[in-house]
């Protein structure tokens, strides 16, 4: 299989710049669930639609088996589109055969203020890495700084993610503030 040349992230292009937005005060966000590894593809089928839409792409650098260095560009979001539109187009968009459900936005003027931040993040063109969630109760390592291969299970303290470090016989230990590229889930 061919790869291919970056596509478009967002339909129109300028979508979450102020003064467009303001062109469809009658359209609602959707997140949309897609099926497995079709982001794209409904991306495409949304752009020959016409629908507004937003599925922010990162770059990936790897080196094939065969030594050749390849790029391409992946979800940051695996799954998720984010359309603006109306129910009929949000109804056109689950006919593409590439949505598996939709999902109501329930605070419309967050999911643009963090999907601002998203797009300015991937213009900026520095690295990103995409990073699952964590969750109170995961266990994980440090990956950086003067604690690598520190281990510890994430907590929540006063509305903060700490790293807990335990010596379970004594039912005691000491938390540290975490961020989460400075750490990885393990087992």
């Amino acid at each position: 299989m061919p790869i291919l040349p970056r596509e478009p992230d967002s339909f129109p292009e300028d979508l979450l710049e102020e003064h467009r937005l303001g062109e469809r005060a009658d359209g609602r966000w959707w997140a949309l669930y897609t099926l497995p590894r079709r982001e794209k593809e409904l991306v495409r089928r949304l752009r020959g639609m016409g629908i507004w839409h937003y599925c922010p792409l990162v770059c990936r650098r790897y080196q094939s088996p065969a030594g050749r260095r390849r790029t391409v560009w992946i979800p940051l979001f695996p799954s998720y589109v984010f359309l603006l539109g109306s129910e009929m187009e949000r109804y056109l968009a689950l006919t593409t055969q590439c949505v598996s459900r939709t999902l109501e936005v329930p605070d419309e003027a967050e999911l643009v203020h963090d999907l601002r931040q998203i797009w300015r993040l991937i213009q900026s063109g520095l690295p990103l890495t995409p990073e699952a969630r964590l969750e109170p109760g995961d266990r994980v390592r440090i990956r950086s700084g003067p604690l690598v291969g520190l281990e510890g299970v994430v907590i929540r303290r006063r509305g903060e993610d700490r790293l807990l470090v335990a010596v379970q016989f004594l039912q005691k230990g000491a938390s540290i503030e975490l961020a989460d590229f400075q750490v990885e889930r393990i087992g």
